[in-house]
Protein backbone atom coordinates (compact mmCIF):
# COMPACT_ATOMS: atom_id res chain seq x y z
CA UNK A 1 0.00 0.00 0.00
CA UNK A 2 1.50 3.27 -1.09
CA UNK A 3 1.66 5.29 2.21
CA UNK A 4 3.51 8.32 3.19
CA UNK A 5 5.90 7.32 5.69
CA UNK A 6 5.69 9.17 8.63
CA UNK A 7 8.72 11.61 10.24
CA UNK A 8 10.18 10.95 13.41
CA UNK A 9 9.16 7.60 15.11
CA UNK A 10 8.18 4.43 13.12
CA UNK A 11 4.08 3.22 13.23
CA UNK A 12 4.85 0.54 15.61
CA UNK A 13 6.74 2.45 17.78
CA UNK A 14 4.15 4.64 18.56
CA UNK A 15 1.59 2.58 18.95
CA UNK A 16 3.65 0.71 21.63
CA UNK A 17 4.66 3.75 23.12
CA UNK A 18 0.59 4.39 23.32
CA UNK A 19 0.11 1.19 24.16
CA UNK A 20 3.09 1.71 27.23
CA UNK A 21 1.52 5.52 28.56
CA UNK A 22 -1.79 4.03 28.54
CA UNK A 23 -1.33 0.56 30.56
CA UNK A 24 1.49 2.78 33.09
CA UNK A 25 -1.39 5.51 34.05
CA UNK A 26 -4.28 3.23 34.04
CA UNK A 27 -2.34 0.66 36.60
CA UNK A 28 -0.84 3.76 38.30
CA UNK A 29 -4.63 5.12 39.26
CA UNK A 30 -5.88 1.50 39.83
CA UNK A 31 -2.80 1.10 42.89
CA UNK A 32 -3.37 4.98 44.43
CA UNK A 33 -7.44 4.86 43.87
CA UNK A 34 -9.06 0.94 43.82
CA UNK A 35 -10.27 0.18 46.97
CA UNK A 36 -9.68 -3.48 48.57
CA UNK A 37 -12.00 -6.31 47.36
CA UNK A 38 -15.49 -6.10 48.84
CA UNK A 39 -14.79 -2.60 50.41
CA UNK A 40 -17.08 0.14 48.88
CA UNK A 41 -15.40 2.54 46.23
CA UNK A 42 -14.24 5.89 47.08
CA UNK A 43 -15.51 8.97 44.88
CA UNK A 44 -11.99 9.75 43.64
CA UNK A 45 -12.15 5.92 41.99
CA UNK A 46 -15.70 6.63 41.12
CA UNK A 47 -14.71 10.11 39.06
CA UNK A 48 -11.91 8.13 37.79
CA UNK A 49 -14.06 5.12 36.43
CA UNK A 50 -16.61 7.56 34.94
CA UNK A 51 -14.00 9.35 33.22
CA UNK A 52 -12.53 5.70 31.71
CA UNK A 53 -16.09 5.01 30.72
CA UNK A 54 -17.53 8.07 29.24
CA UNK A 55 -14.31 10.07 27.87
CA UNK A 56 -11.20 7.25 27.55
CA UNK A 57 -13.70 4.20 25.83
CA UNK A 58 -15.46 5.79 23.47
CA UNK A 59 -12.38 6.96 21.74
CA UNK A 60 -10.82 3.04 21.81
CA UNK A 61 -14.34 2.19 20.89
CA UNK A 62 -14.42 4.34 17.78
CA UNK A 63 -10.83 2.76 16.85
CA UNK A 64 -12.57 -0.33 16.92
CA UNK A 65 -15.26 0.24 15.03
CA UNK A 66 -13.04 2.21 12.23
CA UNK A 67 -11.14 -1.67 11.69
CA UNK A 68 -14.21 -3.53 12.18
CA UNK A 69 -15.75 -1.94 9.17
CA UNK A 70 -13.76 -2.46 6.93
CA UNK A 71 -13.59 -6.49 8.05
CA UNK A 72 -16.29 -7.43 6.34
CA UNK A 73 -15.00 -6.23 2.57
CA UNK A 74 -11.80 -7.28 3.01
CA UNK A 75 -12.66 -10.92 4.36
CA UNK A 76 -15.34 -11.15 1.17
CA UNK A 77 -13.02 -9.84 -1.30
CA UNK A 78 -9.56 -11.25 0.23
CA UNK A 79 -11.46 -14.87 -0.03
CA UNK A 80 -13.07 -14.39 -3.30
CA UNK A 81 -9.88 -13.12 -5.22
CA UNK A 82 -7.64 -15.77 -3.41
CA UNK A 83 -10.20 -18.81 -4.45
CA UNK A 84 -10.42 -17.41 -7.50
CA UNK A 85 -6.59 -16.62 -8.31
CA UNK A 86 -5.79 -20.03 -7.43
CA UNK A 87 -7.08 -21.34 -10.60
CA UNK A 88 -9.01 -24.68 -9.81
CA UNK A 89 -11.03 -26.15 -7.38
CA UNK A 90 -8.04 -29.04 -6.90
CA UNK A 91 -5.30 -26.58 -5.99
CA UNK A 92 -8.05 -24.89 -3.38
CA UNK A 93 -8.71 -28.50 -1.78
CA UNK A 94 -5.15 -29.06 -1.36
CA UNK A 95 -4.71 -25.15 0.53
CA UNK A 96 -8.07 -25.71 2.59
CA UNK A 97 -6.52 -29.07 3.49
CA UNK A 98 -3.27 -28.04 4.35
CA UNK A 99 -4.75 -25.07 6.21
CA UNK A 100 -7.44 -27.38 8.01
CA UNK A 101 -4.74 -30.00 9.47
CA UNK A 102 -2.29 -26.90 10.81
CA UNK A 103 -5.34 -25.31 12.11
CA UNK A 104 -6.21 -28.46 14.26
CA UNK A 105 -2.74 -29.32 14.96
CA UNK A 106 -1.38 -26.38 17.03
CA UNK A 107 -4.83 -25.73 18.25
CA UNK A 108 -4.63 -29.34 20.07
CA UNK A 109 -0.78 -28.73 20.87
CA UNK A 110 -2.23 -25.31 22.75
CA UNK A 111 -4.59 -27.18 24.57
CA UNK A 112 -2.17 -30.17 25.71
CA UNK A 113 0.38 -27.39 26.98
CA UNK A 114 -2.42 -25.85 28.86
CA UNK A 115 -3.50 -28.96 30.56
CA UNK A 116 0.13 -29.70 31.16
CA UNK A 117 0.88 -26.49 33.06
CA UNK A 118 -2.12 -26.59 35.08
CA UNK A 119 -1.23 -30.62 36.33
CA UNK A 120 2.26 -29.30 36.81
CA UNK A 121 1.53 -25.90 38.85
CA UNK A 122 -1.89 -26.75 40.04
CA UNK A 123 -3.02 -22.95 40.87
CA UNK A 124 -6.72 -23.95 41.96
CA UNK A 125 -5.24 -25.79 44.81
CA UNK A 126 -3.34 -22.65 46.10
CA UNK A 127 -6.76 -21.13 46.13
CA UNK A 128 -7.80 -20.41 49.72
CA UNK A 129 -11.61 -21.20 50.10
CA UNK A 130 -12.62 -17.97 51.39
CA UNK A 131 -10.81 -15.96 48.85
CA UNK A 132 -12.57 -17.99 46.38
CA UNK A 133 -15.92 -17.31 47.97
CA UNK A 134 -15.35 -13.47 47.87
CA UNK A 135 -13.99 -13.40 44.33
CA UNK A 136 -17.15 -14.90 43.08
CA UNK A 137 -19.71 -13.05 45.05
CA UNK A 138 -18.16 -10.39 43.40
CA UNK A 139 -18.35 -11.37 39.94
CA UNK A 140 -21.31 -13.12 39.92
CA UNK A 141 -23.52 -11.46 38.12
CA UNK A 142 -21.44 -10.93 35.13
CA UNK A 143 -20.94 -14.77 35.26
CA UNK A 144 -24.80 -15.27 35.45
CA UNK A 145 -24.62 -12.85 32.13
CA UNK A 146 -21.70 -15.84 30.24
CA UNK A 147 -24.41 -18.67 31.56
CA UNK A 148 -27.03 -17.28 29.65
CA UNK A 149 -25.56 -16.54 26.72
CA UNK A 150 -24.14 -20.24 26.88
CA UNK A 151 -27.63 -21.49 27.30
CA UNK A 152 -28.31 -19.99 23.67
CA UNK A 153 -25.51 -21.54 22.59
CA UNK A 154 -26.67 -24.24 18.83
CA UNK A 155 -25.65 -27.56 19.05
CA UNK A 156 -22.63 -28.73 17.12
CA UNK A 157 -25.38 -30.01 13.91
CA UNK A 158 -27.33 -26.38 14.25
CA UNK A 159 -23.95 -24.75 13.82
CA UNK A 160 -23.15 -26.39 11.09
CA UNK A 161 -26.61 -25.65 9.62
CA UNK A 162 -25.55 -22.25 10.35
CA UNK A 163 -22.69 -22.07 8.10
CA UNK A 164 -25.06 -21.60 5.02
CA UNK A 165 -26.70 -18.73 5.49
CA UNK A 166 -30.32 -17.76 4.54
CA UNK A 167 -29.25 -14.34 4.34
CA UNK A 168 -25.84 -13.19 3.11
CA UNK A 169 -26.24 -9.66 3.83
CA UNK A 170 -27.43 -10.36 7.39
CA UNK A 171 -24.55 -12.95 8.12
CA UNK A 172 -22.41 -9.64 6.74
CA UNK A 173 -23.60 -7.31 9.14
CA UNK A 174 -22.62 -9.47 12.30
CA UNK A 175 -19.30 -9.80 13.65
CA UNK A 176 -19.99 -13.08 15.52
CA UNK A 177 -21.47 -14.40 11.86
CA UNK A 178 -18.64 -14.22 9.40
CA UNK A 179 -18.35 -18.08 9.14
CA UNK A 180 -21.59 -17.67 6.79
CA UNK A 181 -20.23 -15.14 4.92
CA UNK A 182 -16.50 -16.88 4.66
CA UNK A 183 -18.62 -19.77 3.20
CA UNK A 184 -20.35 -17.84 0.41
CA UNK A 185 -17.27 -16.13 -0.34
CA UNK A 186 -15.71 -19.77 -0.66
CA UNK A 187 -18.46 -21.21 -2.78
CA UNK A 188 -18.50 -18.17 -5.08
CA UNK A 189 -14.91 -18.22 -5.70
CA UNK A 190 -14.68 -22.44 -6.03
CA UNK A 191 -17.23 -21.11 -8.95
CA UNK A 192 -15.25 -18.51 -10.81
CA UNK A 193 -12.54 -20.92 -11.08
CA UNK A 194 -15.00 -22.99 -13.13
CA UNK A 195 -16.62 -20.32 -15.41
CA UNK A 196 -12.97 -18.96 -17.06
CA UNK A 197 -11.08 -15.94 -16.54
CA UNK A 198 -12.55 -13.95 -19.12
CA UNK A 199 -16.22 -14.40 -17.65
CA UNK A 200 -14.93 -12.95 -14.28
CA UNK A 201 -12.76 -10.40 -15.24
CA UNK A 202 -15.07 -7.49 -14.44
CA UNK A 203 -16.41 -8.63 -10.96
CA UNK A 204 -12.78 -9.17 -10.45
CA UNK A 205 -11.38 -6.14 -11.18
CA UNK A 206 -14.14 -4.33 -8.90
CA UNK A 207 -13.61 -6.47 -5.87
CA UNK A 208 -9.98 -5.38 -6.26
CA UNK A 209 -10.44 -2.05 -6.51
CA UNK A 210 -13.15 -2.50 -3.26
CA UNK A 211 -10.38 -4.03 -1.67
CA UNK A 212 -7.73 -1.72 -2.04
CA UNK A 213 -10.12 1.22 -0.99
CA UNK A 214 -10.54 -0.56 2.25
CA UNK A 215 -6.63 -1.08 2.43
CA UNK A 216 -6.29 2.23 1.98
CA UNK A 217 -9.15 3.21 4.94
CA UNK A 218 -6.69 0.64 7.15
CA UNK A 219 -3.68 2.87 6.58
CA UNK A 220 -5.82 6.01 7.81
CA UNK A 221 -7.23 4.35 10.69
CA UNK A 222 -3.38 3.09 11.45
CA UNK A 223 -2.80 6.32 11.89
CA UNK A 224 -4.71 6.52 14.73
CA UNK A 225 -3.89 3.43 16.46
CA UNK A 226 -1.31 4.97 19.10
CA UNK A 227 -4.38 7.32 20.35
CA UNK A 228 -6.64 4.38 19.97
CA UNK A 229 -4.18 1.82 21.85
CA UNK A 230 -3.45 4.19 24.48
CA UNK A 231 -7.43 4.50 25.40
CA UNK A 232 -8.19 0.51 24.69
CA UNK A 233 -5.43 -0.40 27.67
CA UNK A 234 -6.05 2.58 29.98
CA UNK A 235 -9.55 1.85 30.03
CA UNK A 236 -8.29 -2.17 30.55
CA UNK A 237 -5.94 -1.14 32.84
CA UNK A 238 -8.02 1.14 35.18
CA UNK A 239 -11.22 -1.27 35.37
CA UNK A 240 -8.53 -4.63 35.80
CA UNK A 241 -8.73 -5.28 39.32
CA UNK A 242 -5.50 -5.12 40.78
CA UNK A 243 -6.72 -6.79 44.33
CA UNK A 244 -8.56 -9.70 42.07
CA UNK A 245 -5.46 -10.39 40.26
CA UNK A 246 -3.51 -10.64 43.38
CA UNK A 247 -6.08 -12.84 45.00
CA UNK A 248 -6.28 -14.98 41.39
CA UNK A 249 -2.37 -14.70 41.19
CA UNK A 250 -1.77 -18.50 40.67
CA UNK A 251 -4.25 -18.86 38.03
CA UNK A 252 -3.04 -15.51 36.33
CA UNK A 253 0.91 -16.40 36.40
CA UNK A 254 -0.41 -19.92 34.77
CA UNK A 255 -2.42 -18.69 32.11
CA UNK A 256 -0.43 -15.85 30.93
CA UNK A 257 2.80 -17.74 31.18
CA UNK A 258 1.09 -20.38 29.39
CA UNK A 259 0.14 -18.12 27.07
CA UNK A 260 4.06 -15.98 26.49
CA UNK A 261 5.34 -19.68 26.02
CA UNK A 262 3.52 -20.61 23.39
CA UNK A 263 4.30 -17.42 22.03
CA UNK A 264 7.78 -16.95 22.36
CA UNK A 265 8.86 -20.88 21.81
CA UNK A 266 6.37 -22.32 20.07
CA UNK A 267 5.10 -19.79 17.36
CA UNK A 268 8.60 -19.24 17.11
CA UNK A 269 9.81 -22.41 16.66
CA UNK A 270 6.70 -22.95 14.03
CA UNK A 271 7.74 -19.91 12.07
CA UNK A 272 11.67 -21.27 12.00
CA UNK A 273 10.64 -24.66 10.71
CA UNK A 274 8.04 -23.91 8.21
CA UNK A 275 8.67 -20.66 7.49
CA UNK A 276 12.37 -20.35 7.66
CA UNK A 277 12.39 -17.09 9.48
CA UNK A 278 14.91 -16.43 12.30
CA UNK A 279 13.10 -15.22 15.36
CA UNK A 280 14.54 -11.43 14.58
CA UNK A 281 13.29 -11.38 11.16
CA UNK A 282 9.73 -13.30 12.02
CA UNK A 283 8.88 -10.26 15.05
CA UNK A 284 10.87 -7.42 13.24
CA UNK A 285 7.88 -8.02 10.59
CA UNK A 286 4.92 -8.34 12.67
CA UNK A 287 5.70 -5.64 15.20
CA UNK A 288 2.35 -3.84 14.13
CA UNK A 289 0.56 -6.64 14.12
CA UNK A 290 1.30 -7.80 17.74
CA UNK A 291 0.20 -4.63 19.28
CA UNK A 292 -2.74 -4.10 16.91
CA UNK A 293 -3.78 -7.42 18.02
CA UNK A 294 -2.67 -7.11 22.08
CA UNK A 295 -4.24 -3.62 22.44
CA UNK A 296 -8.13 -4.82 20.10
CA UNK A 297 -8.22 -8.08 22.11
CA UNK A 298 -10.03 -9.30 18.35
CA UNK A 299 -8.64 -11.93 15.87
CA UNK A 300 -11.65 -9.71 13.32
CA UNK A 301 -10.63 -6.41 14.33
CA UNK A 302 -6.69 -7.33 13.52
CA UNK A 303 -7.56 -9.22 10.26
CA UNK A 304 -6.56 -6.82 7.55
CA UNK A 305 -3.33 -5.95 9.65
CA UNK A 306 -2.95 -9.89 9.57
CA UNK A 307 -3.38 -10.03 5.55
CA UNK A 308 -1.26 -6.60 5.14
CA UNK A 309 1.76 -7.81 7.47
CA UNK A 310 1.78 -11.41 5.67
CA UNK A 311 1.78 -9.37 2.32
CA UNK A 312 3.75 -6.69 2.07
CA UNK A 313 5.89 -7.80 5.16
CA UNK A 314 7.15 -11.28 4.57
CA UNK A 315 5.72 -11.25 0.66
CA UNK A 316 3.10 -14.16 0.60
CA UNK A 317 0.74 -13.73 -2.28
CA UNK A 318 -2.21 -11.70 -1.72
CA UNK A 319 -4.37 -15.63 -2.63
CA UNK A 320 -2.82 -17.15 -0.09
CA UNK A 321 -3.31 -14.57 2.73
CA UNK A 322 -6.40 -14.16 1.64
CA UNK A 323 -7.39 -17.58 1.92
CA UNK A 324 -5.95 -18.52 5.10
CA UNK A 325 -6.48 -15.27 7.44
CA UNK A 326 -9.89 -15.04 6.91
CA UNK A 327 -10.77 -19.08 8.22
CA UNK A 328 -8.04 -18.39 10.94
CA UNK A 329 -9.53 -15.03 12.33
CA UNK A 330 -12.48 -17.41 13.15
CA UNK A 331 -11.90 -20.92 13.24
CA UNK A 332 -7.71 -21.17 14.37
CA UNK A 333 -7.63 -19.84 17.54
CA UNK A 334 -4.78 -21.35 19.47
CA UNK A 335 -4.46 -18.86 22.11
CA UNK A 336 -8.17 -19.40 23.09
CA UNK A 337 -7.75 -22.86 23.14
CA UNK A 338 -4.84 -22.83 25.61
CA UNK A 339 -6.37 -20.27 27.79
CA UNK A 340 -9.94 -22.38 27.69
CA UNK A 341 -7.85 -25.92 29.10
CA UNK A 342 -5.82 -23.64 31.63
CA UNK A 343 -9.30 -22.46 33.10
CA UNK A 344 -11.53 -25.44 33.26
CA UNK A 345 -8.81 -27.32 34.94
CA UNK A 346 -8.31 -24.61 37.45
CA UNK A 347 -11.94 -24.52 38.10
CA UNK A 348 -12.01 -27.75 38.37
CA UNK A 349 -9.12 -27.55 41.00
CA UNK A 350 -11.00 -24.79 42.62
CA UNK A 351 -14.41 -26.66 42.97
CA UNK A 352 -12.59 -30.09 44.32
CA UNK A 353 -12.87 -32.02 41.20
CA UNK A 354 -10.09 -34.30 40.14
CA UNK A 355 -10.66 -35.00 35.81
CA UNK A 356 -9.77 -37.69 34.97
CA UNK A 357 -7.91 -38.49 31.71
CA UNK A 358 -11.13 -39.46 30.03
CA UNK A 359 -12.46 -36.25 31.44
CA UNK A 360 -8.87 -34.22 30.37
CA UNK A 361 -9.42 -35.47 26.42
CA UNK A 362 -13.42 -34.30 26.76
CA UNK A 363 -11.96 -31.09 27.51
CA UNK A 364 -9.27 -31.07 24.71
CA UNK A 365 -11.65 -32.44 22.02
CA UNK A 366 -14.35 -29.55 23.15
CA UNK A 367 -11.53 -26.43 23.63
CA UNK A 368 -10.54 -27.10 20.00
CA UNK A 369 -14.13 -27.65 19.08
CA UNK A 370 -15.63 -24.24 21.25
CA UNK A 371 -12.06 -21.85 20.29
CA UNK A 372 -13.34 -22.60 16.46
CA UNK A 373 -16.59 -21.71 17.52
CA UNK A 374 -15.56 -18.70 19.64
CA UNK A 375 -15.95 -15.33 18.36
CA UNK A 376 -13.02 -13.38 17.08
CA UNK A 377 -13.88 -10.18 19.45
CA UNK A 378 -13.10 -9.26 23.11
CA UNK A 379 -14.40 -12.02 25.37
CA UNK A 380 -15.93 -13.93 22.88
CA UNK A 381 -15.03 -17.67 24.63
CA UNK A 382 -16.42 -17.46 27.66
CA UNK A 383 -19.85 -17.97 27.46
CA UNK A 384 -18.39 -21.65 25.47
CA UNK A 385 -15.84 -22.30 28.64
CA UNK A 386 -19.34 -22.15 30.47
CA UNK A 387 -20.46 -25.19 28.24
CA UNK A 388 -17.25 -26.87 28.69
CA UNK A 389 -17.68 -26.56 32.25
CA UNK A 390 -20.54 -27.80 32.35
CA UNK A 391 -19.85 -31.01 30.13
CA UNK A 392 -17.32 -32.13 33.39
CA UNK A 393 -19.59 -31.56 35.92
CA UNK A 394 -18.18 -28.26 37.06
CA UNK A 395 -20.15 -25.31 38.31
CA UNK A 396 -20.45 -22.26 35.25
CA UNK A 397 -20.90 -20.49 38.24
CA UNK A 398 -16.96 -20.27 39.35
CA UNK A 399 -16.07 -18.14 36.21
CA UNK A 400 -16.44 -15.57 37.86
CA UNK A 401 -13.23 -16.37 39.46
CA UNK A 402 -11.54 -15.84 36.30
CA UNK A 403 -13.73 -12.66 35.06
CA UNK A 404 -11.88 -9.63 37.13
CA UNK A 405 -8.13 -10.80 35.15
CA UNK A 406 -9.62 -12.26 31.29
CA UNK A 407 -9.67 -8.41 29.64
CA UNK A 408 -5.53 -9.33 30.48
CA UNK A 409 -5.39 -12.59 29.16
CA UNK A 410 -7.63 -11.86 26.64
CA UNK A 411 -5.93 -9.26 25.33
CA UNK A 412 -2.76 -11.91 25.56
CA UNK A 413 -4.25 -14.98 24.16
CA UNK A 414 -5.65 -12.72 20.57
CA UNK A 415 -1.60 -12.59 19.95
CA UNK A 416 -0.66 -16.29 19.51
CA UNK A 417 -4.62 -16.58 17.96
CA UNK A 418 -3.40 -14.06 14.64
CA UNK A 419 0.50 -14.95 14.48
CA UNK A 420 -0.61 -18.63 14.23
CA UNK A 421 -2.61 -17.76 11.17
CA UNK A 422 0.31 -15.16 10.09
CA UNK A 423 2.89 -18.39 10.11
CA UNK A 424 0.28 -20.76 8.54
CA UNK A 425 0.19 -18.34 5.52
CA UNK A 426 3.78 -18.25 5.46
CA UNK A 427 4.07 -22.27 5.22
CA UNK A 428 1.58 -22.44 2.58
CA UNK A 429 2.91 -19.46 0.17
CA UNK A 430 6.59 -21.43 0.84
CA UNK A 431 5.13 -24.72 -0.07
CA UNK A 432 3.90 -23.64 -3.27
CA UNK A 433 7.20 -21.92 -4.13
CA UNK A 434 7.36 -18.44 -3.31
CA UNK A 435 10.29 -16.77 -1.56
CA UNK A 436 9.32 -15.11 1.44
CA UNK A 437 11.17 -11.70 2.33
Amino acid sequence: MDTPKPRGLSLPTRILLGLLVGAAVGIALNVLYAPPLGDAKSEAFVAIEQVADRWVKPLGDLFLRLLFMVVVPIVFCSLFLGVAGLGSVQKLGRLGSRTLLWFLGTTSLAVVIGLVLVRTFEPGRRMDPAVAAQVQAQYLGAAQERITQAKGAKSGLEMVVDLVPTNVVAAAGDNKQVLGLIVFALLLGAAATQLGRERTAALCQMLEAVYELCVRVLGWTMRLAPLGVAALIFHATVKLGLPVLQLVGWYFLVAMGGLVFYQLVVITLLAKVFAGLSPGRFYRGCRTLLVTAFSTSSSNATLPTTIRTAVDEFGAPREIAGFVMPLGATMNMNGTALFEGVSVLFLAQVYGKDLGIGEQLLVLGMAVLTAIGAAGVPGGSLPLLAIVLTQVGVPPELLALILGVDRLVDMTRTVPNVTSDLVCSLWLARREGHALR
